[in-house]
């Protein structure tokens, strides 16, 4: 079941970083890899300041910090490519 709610964790927040940061999503396996991603780099960014996600709205909001920061970095690199 663990599994199970980090993708469905990982889904919303690929979502909702891509209607936040772009205005439009990457489709259902691209919000899921962002999603992913993006919640595993939320997690690195906030044990550096110092803060713990405990539940699931501040898991959810962790997992959204970190794919609009994934985002901002896409961003970045296609600018300069």
């Amino acid at each position: 079941m663990d599994v199970l709610s980090i993708l469905v964790i990982g889904l919303i927040a690929g979502w909702l970083a891509g209607k936040i940061s772009r205005g439009r999503g990457f489709g259902l396996l691209g919000n899921l890899i962002v999603g992913v991603i993006g919640a595993l780099l939320g997690g690195f960014l906030f044990r550096i300041v110092g803060f713990a996600a405990y539940g699931l709205v501040a898991q959810l909001l962790m997992a959204v910090v970190g794919s609009m920061a994934l985002l901002f970095l896409i961003g970045l690199v296609r600018r300069t490519a």
